[in-house]
C-alpha cells in the first residue's frame, strides 16, 4: 500500500486467512467442509530447497510474484485481471489457492486465531524456535511488539528462554508482551535499549527486530553479547541498506540471521502450533484485537499504521 514492495499490477491484498473448503480440483486430498489455514508461501515441492526440507527457501514458488503456480490469477474485476497478493488475495469472500497453500486444521480451532497462523504467529514463533533455535535459559530482546513481535515473545517462552525483553512504543503492547511471557518491557522512546541490554544482561544472546526498520536493525548487533545473534524478522522495504560494524561482528563472533516465514514449513508447523493452542500451551487468542467487517479494511490499516490495538480480524 505504501510502495515499500513495488508492484505494477493491481492486487487483491490479504495474506493471512482461514476458511472452509468449498470445492477441490482433481486429485486434491482435501474435502469440502474441511477447515484450512491459508499459507502465503506455497512451496513448489520440487526445487532443491524443498527437497532438503527447507520449503521457506523455495525457489519455484510463484506466490512471491503475486500469482498462482501457473503464473496466472483467478481474479477478474470489470473485465480486467487482478492479481492475488502473495498468491492468496484474501480480502474477499472466496479464493482459489494451490494445494500447498491450504493447511488442514482442527474444526475446534477458532477462525480468528487460525487466520493469524497464516503468517504472523508462525513467523514469530518460528523465529525463536526454528531460525534462532533459542535454548532454555538464554536471553533475548524483541524490538517491536505487533503481531509478529508478540508471537516471537511466545516462541521464546515456549523455547524456555530466561530473560525476555520486549520493546515497544505502545503501553498496551508492552502490557500484552508481559501477559505472553516477557520478563521485562521497555519503552523505546525513553530508554536507550542498547545501553540497557549491556548494563542488565551483559548483552542479550539474541536480539529480534520485528518491525522492518533499517534504523532499528542497525542497533541489533550492539544489543547482543559475544557469540550472540541478531535476527531480522520484520520485512524492510526493497533495497533497504543498514550500516554494520564489520569489525565488531568478526571480532566478537556475532551473527546476523535472516528470517523468512520463521524458517517454517507450513504443512508441519501450522498444525503443531494449532495443537499447542488447543492444548492450552499457547494463548494465541490474546493476540486477537478488534473484529471488523471486510468493508472496513481501510480503518483496519490505519489502526495498524498508528500502532493501535493488536491484530484486527476482517470478516467477509
Amino acid at each position: 500500500m505504501n510502495g515499500d514492495w513495488p508492484e505494477d499490477r493491481p492486487l487483491v491484498l490479504g495474506h493471512e486467512a482461514a476458511g472452509v473448503v468449498t470445492e477441490v480440483g482433481e486429485g486434491v486430498d482435501l474435502d469440502p467442509g474441511d477447515h484450512v489455514v491459508l499459507s502465503w508461501f506455497a512451496p513448489c515441492g520440487r526445487c532443491e530447497s524443498c527437497a532438503a526440507g527447507r520449503a521457506w527457501l523455495c525457489t519455484g514458488t510463484r506466490a512471491v510474484e503475486n500469482g498462482l503456480p501457473d503464473g496466472d490469477t483467478a481474479f477478474v474485476s470489470k473485465g480486467e485481471q487482478v492479481w492475488p497478493f502473495l498468491g492468496l488475495g484474501a480480502f474477499t469472500s472466496h479464493v482459489v489457492v494451490p494445494r500447498t497453500a491450504a493447511v488442514k486444521v482442527s474444526r475446534d480451532l477458532p477462525f480468528d486465531v487460525a487466520a493469524l497462523l497464516g503468517c504472523a504467529i508462525t513467523t514469530g514463533i518460528g523465529a525463536a524456535v526454528n531460525t534462532a533455535r533459542v535454548r532454555p535459559g538464554e536471553s533475548a530482546v524483541v524490538v517491536g511488539c505487533g503481531g509478529v513481535g508478540l508471537a516471537t515473545v511466545m516462541g521464546l517462552r515456549l523455547a524456555g528462554a530466561g530473560r525476555i525483553v520486549a520493546v515497544d512504543l505502545s503501553e498496551d503492547r508492552r502490557r500484552a508482551a508481559r501477559q505472553l511471557g516477557a520478563t521485562d518491557t521497555l519503552d523505546g522512546s525513553s530508554v536507550d535499549v542498547v545501553a540497557w541490554c549491556r548494563e542488565h544482561l551483559g548483552g542479550a544472546d539474541y536480539a529480534f527486530e520485528a518491525v522492518g526498520s533499517p534504523r532499528l536493525i542497525a542497533q541489533l548487533p550492539s544489543m547482543v553479547r559475544s557469540g550472540g545473534a541478531a535476527v531480522l524478522v520484520g520485512m524492510p522495504k526493497v533495497g533497504a541498506r543498514v550500516p554494520i560494524d564489520a569489525f565488531d561482528l568478526a571480532d566478537q563472533g556475532k551473527r546476523i540471521l535472516g528470517c523468512n516465514y520463521g524458517s517454517s514449513v507450513a504443512a508441519v508447523d501450522v498444525p503443531r502450533i494449532a495443537s499447542l493452542y488447543l492444548s492450552g500451551r499457547l494463548p494465541l487468542d490474546l493476540l486477537v484485537g478488534a473484529h471488523r467487517p471486510i468493508t472496513e479494511f481501510e480503518e483496519a490499516f490505519r489502526d495498524l499504521e498508528n500502532g493501535v490495538g493488536l491484530r484486527t480480524i476482517l470478516i467477509p
